[in-house]
């Protein structure tokens, strides 16, 4: 497990692991407050009494390159093969507000991920896929109400009503000004809409998870996994009070809200993490805000096997490493999986690698017997006292965001980044240094790699979007798309549900850079203050 310190192992978050555990470790333990019953509150041993042994968790497959009509292709190709849930990728333009023909977009248009301009890519993107079959995810922050509603009228078209869509938005922007960068507006209008597309999906898309506050783009940036779940359960709190500040009640919106961790191949900290989450949040919900409906307190995640573990040196060893994470992923409770493709540290996953990732979770949940019981490590000795310990060094963090009055303020001090920058550096050090063994790329490595030939992504893309909003801005009612753009800018100048007169702009066929800069030009656009 990661490395030694002073001769002794210590785990991913600096915790000192024992070679034995015994009795002696749980001595005061009380497995009543500690475990509890599955289903049941804290929730240490998993969300829902059954677990697997109903129905395995959902598998879903992030994927999304070039234009709409290619990742269309795909994700029929992953429901033919027997994904559960599509979870979609947008190319960095998309996620930044920008469309495909902006200045700022060239060269990143389809790069990494799908490029969505408007209501007609979103058609062509779920071209003959039942809305009201599939859950889709998005992987979208800042302008996440936006691919929302263009999801939404691309169900209408196919007479699907709103409130038969299910899915997750992925839509938390904290993290963003924390680890990722693609943020547009600043704090404070950013987390007001948030608030907004909560009290619209409550009143038009119920079934919809509104958020899913991440971790793990932390976890990636280099956090431990204590820190990845403090920051990630504090983000979390900054929201519930948002929404409680901006009138709703907290058992009105919190059942909808989830999670989003990383997997890596440290599995019985892994493992212990996820349960010390649970556990954390459950009381937050309960003893904080007061919720009382038991959805509320539930800590309901997705997981993601850890993309920085992949090397791009002896690629297929990323196989062993993938199912290994999967592995501790489902073992700690999941409610939903994405297993990356051994190739992504070079490139695009192919059709063949995003195949055998897919059937990696099938073989956990159809050859193994992890779904035979709940919680299998419940009652271990190193489990439950790692359990604990990764719960009160979290803890600990979390009380030092809130000294700094909460996320938001810890965020402006720079709190969370230099932290997380902090362990990166160290767990940099140690892989140079040779004491944390990274295989094929300092111990065990090749004199020479075996030739790979990854997926390319054809830049012809970029002028063939630009063709296609040249069309749209020819065809389209222009004076229409005016009016619904000064409807938006005069909500988001006071103070009411941006969402409505958005939908509209969309409906009408404005892109999403105009949306964007609309209200760019309101709340204006994020700069952090190291960029000064």
């Amino acid at each position: 497990m990661g490395r030694e310190s002073g001769g002794k192992r210590v785990s991913e978050s600096g915790l000192p692991v024992e070679p034995v555990y015994g009795p002696e470790d749980l001595a005061d333990w009380d497995p009543v407050a500690k475990l509890g019953e599955p289903g049941g509150y804290p929730f240490t041993r998993g969300v829902y009494p059954t677990m697997y042994t109903g129905r395995p968790w959902t598998m879903r497959q992030y994927a999304g390159f070039g234009t709409a009509s290619e990742s269309n292709a795909r994700y029929k190709q992953l429901i033919a093969n027997g994904t559960m849930g599509l979870s979609v990728a947008f190319d960095l333009p998309t996620q930044m507000g920008h469309d495909s023909d902006a200045p700022i977009a060239h060269g990143e248009v389809g790069k990494v991920g799908v490029a969505i301009d408007s209501v007609d890519d979103m058609r062509v993107l779920f071209d003959g896929i039942p809305l009201d079959k599939v859950s889709t995810s998005m992987t979208i922050n800042a302008p996440a109400a936006l691919l929302l509603l263009l999801y939404q009228l691309v169900a209408e078209e196919q007479g699907v009503p709103a409130d038969k869509l299910t899915g997750t938005i992925q839509n938390d922007v904290l993290k963003e000004y924390i680890a990722r960068g693609t943020y547009i507006f600043p704090p404070k209008p950013s987390l007001r809409l948030i608030a907004d597309i909560f009290a619209y999906c409550k009143a038009e898309i119920p079934k919809w998870n509104t958020i899913s506050i991440s971790g793990y783009h932390m976890a990636e940036a280099g956090a431990s996994p204590a820190q990845e779940i403090a920051f990630t359960l504090a983000d979390g709190i900054e929201y519930v009070r948002t929404a409680i500040a901006a009138g709703m009640d907290v058992d009105d919106f919190a059942p909808r809200l989830s999670f989003f961790f990383v997997a890596r191949t440290t599995i019985l900290e892994e493992v212990a993490k996820f349960r010390a989450a649970r556990r954390i949040w459950a009381r937050v919900m309960r003893e904080e805000f007061g919720a009382k409906n038991p959805k509320s307190q539930m800590l309901r995640f997705h997981t993601q096997t850890a993309g920085v573990q992949l090397t791009a040196q002896q690629p297929e060893v990323n196989l062993v490493r993938v199912a290994i994470q999967g592995l501790g992923a489902v073992l700690g409770g999941t409610q939903s999986l994405h297993t990356n493709s051994f190739d992504e540290a070079i490139a695009l996953p192919t059709e063949k690698s995003a195949r055998l990732a897919l059937r990696t979770q099938q073989v956990l949940a159809y050859e193994t017997d992890v779904t035979a019981t709940v919680d299998p490590f419940a009652g271990s000795y190193v489990i439950e006292k790692m359990t604990d310990e990764l719960e009160e060094a979290a803890v600990a963090l979390m009380r030092k965001v809130e000294e700094y009055g909460g996320a938001v303020d810890a965020i402006e001090h720079g709190f969370q980044k230099n932290e997380i920058e902090r362990n990166a550096y160290r767990i940099a050090q140690e892989t140079d240094a040779g004491e944390r063994v990274v295989v094929g790329v300092n111990r065990f490595k090749l004199d020479e790699e075996e030739p790979y030939e990854p997926l390319r992504v054809d830049p012809a893309i970029e002028a063939q979007q630009a063709e296609r909003l040249a069309k749209l801005r020819a065809d389209r009612d222009q004076a229409a798309v005016d009016a619904a753009l000064t409807a938006l800018r005069q909500a988001a100048s006071g103070s009411d549900n941006v969402l409505y007169p958005m939908r509209e702009a969309l409906r009408a066929r404005a892109t999403v850079g105009e949306v964007c800069n609309t209200l760019r030009d309101v709340w204006g656009a994020y700069v952090p203050a190291d960029a000064f």
